[in-house]
């Protein structure tokens, strides 16, 4: 089936969403966050991008990008591949990390700009990371907040539309719109508590060292998953088990 067309943003801005292969973790610990996020950097100085916003989610990132010297394939192809590159020396592993075609929506005016930056800020309290948006660590909100002088955000284009103040209450206002996501049902625990009881359960220190475990040994872990109230579909996101293994574990279950 042939791919869509990219819509092309008139402002050069866009929402970007990156997602693991497999929709499994890419971002595991805090340096492999902070890796992301240097990286970032170093490709903005090479591509001359703004960046107006970003959300490191785990098994996806959130952008607000707007494009100037270079197209968005050209950037991300960049920025993926050294992340990809330094990721696979780091946990010793091969192959594509990231989904093949980033997702992209074009962002044609102010209203939507705000209305995204507040979507993708909120995620990690919609995902029940956090309690309040600036409490997750990983996200350009408190950026606004604090303006320090940051090198990696350009805030000054957002802060023209509204003051700090104006952008910490828009923020307290419930996003109730749907911008471009990934598209996975809720699941009765969160992608937080869900690690800690995979990691809990099985001893490994990421997920990385799951996925290297004897074939025997980690179907009987996936079998304690279950157990403990992971849905089949969650197990096969986190750990990049197929979800025919999974399921083939829970028949044997019963």
């Amino acid at each position: 089936m042939p791919r869509h067309a990219r819509r092309i943003s008139s402002t050069g801005i866009y929402h970007i969403m990156l997602r693991g292969i497999n929709k499994q973790q890419i971002l595991e610990e805090k340096e492999d966050n902070e890796k992301f996020l240097n990286i970032l950097k170093e490709c903005k100085e090479i591509s001359q991008y703004k960046l107006y916003a970003y959300c490191l989610m785990g098994n996806h990132i959130h952008l607000v990008i707007r494009v100037e010297k270079e197209p968005l394939e050209i950037i991300f192809k960049r920025i993926c591949g050294r992340y990809a590159y330094w990721y696979n020396s780091k946990y010793q592993r091969a192959g594509h990390l990231f989904q093949d075609r980033f997702k992209s929506e074009p962002i044609e005016d102010e209203g939507y700009l705000l209305t995204v930056l507040r979507y993708i800020h909120q995620n990690p309290v919609k995902a029940g990371l956090v309690k309040k948006i600036e409490e997750y660590p990983y996200s350009s909100y408190r950026c606004y907040l604090e303006q320090d002088g940051n090198q990696l955000v350009d805030i000054d284009f957002v802060l023209n539309i509204m003051n700090a103040d104006q952008f910490r209450d828009y923020h307290i206002e419930e996003s109730k719109e749907t911008c471009l996501d990934i598209t996975d049902s809720p699941f009765r625990l969160t992608d937080e508590q869900a690690k800690e009881i995979i990691m809990k359960v099985s001893k490994c220190r990421n997920i990385s060292e799951f996925q290297k475990l004897e074939l025997s040994n980690r179907n009987k872990y996936v079998k304690k998953l279950l157990e403990e109230g992971l849905s089949i579909r969650q197990i096969s996101r986190l750990t990049g088990v197929s979800r025919r293994t999974v399921e083939r574990c829970k028949k044997k279950m019963r």
